[in-house]
């Protein structure tokens, strides 16, 4: 069962649009209701088909998306939005297990959350994700330039040797924050903390997960990318 007793505050969401896919009808209308009362805006498919058509069709801010779900899992819908979007996905599930979690993390997963869980928690991921995502707009670096790697934030394009990287938008913060900062140990507390912004609520493998799809899309330059052993990551100072 889902823990819901608590009292709803409302935020302004500015009517943030969110996709809901989940099979079992009672999670899913009750996922629905408590987020329309929330005053997002919401739609809903209970197997990975229909999520991808309603995806195809309308522009979401999230997605909150079950694995276990028929049709196409959840891991396959993701796949499938990662490659087409930036647009950040909530797995949902009752596959609590450390292999479940790594899976989804590698998936290019926003978030994972256990069922049952804690209405209030979740819904704090939700706006955490959705503050997230809105600011990475506002943000500004220039343009950013690393041995091999260069970034320009106003078109969030990132080259290699010249050829062009495809990154999400957290995976871009994150290379940017290590580039700017080049010889500077972040452990994964202080990524969270910084391009997160809800720490209390994820777990940190989260931050290995995307290191490591960092340092894959960007070959050799993701060398670049040293594990400071104990401690967490860092950029290593570029040779003058």
């Amino acid at each position: 069962m889902l823990h819901t007793k608590s009292t709803i505050v409302i935020y302004n969401v500015s009517m943030k649009k969110i996709l809901v896919v989940e099979d079992e009808p009672d999670i899913r209308e009750l996922l629905v209701s408590y987020l329309r009362h929330e005053g997002y805006d919401v739609a809903s498919a209970e197997d990975g088909v229909a999520a991808l058509s309603l995806f195809s069709k309308e522009e979401f801010s999230l997605v909150i998306l079950d694995i276990m779900i028929p049709k196409i899992d959840g891991y396959g819908v993701c796949e499938v939005i990662k490659k087409q979007s930036d647009v950040p996905v909530i797995f949902l599930s009752a596959l609590g297990e450390e292999k479940d979690l790594l899976k989804g993390y590698d998936s290019m997963a926003d978030d994972y959350v256990t069922k049952p869980f804690s209405m209030p928690v979740f819904l704090r991921k939700v706006r955490a994700v959705l503050r997230r995502e809105g600011s990475h707009s506002s943000q500004s670096l220039s343009t950013l330039v690393y041995g091999d790697i260069s970034m320009c934030a106003d078109t969030m394009e990132v080259l290699v040797s010249g050829n062009r990287v495809e990154l999400t938008s957290r995976e871009f913060d994150l290379l940017a924050l290590l580039l700017k900062n080049p010889g500077r140990v972040y452990t994964r507390e202080m990524l969270l903390d910084m391009l997160w912004d809800y720490n209390s609520f994820v777990d940190e493998r989260i931050v290995d997960s995307h290191i490591k799809n960092l340092r894959h899309k960007l070959g050799d330059a993701g060398n670049c990318i040293e594990t400071v052993r104990g401690r967490g990551y860092k950029v290593a100072k570029e040779d003058l």
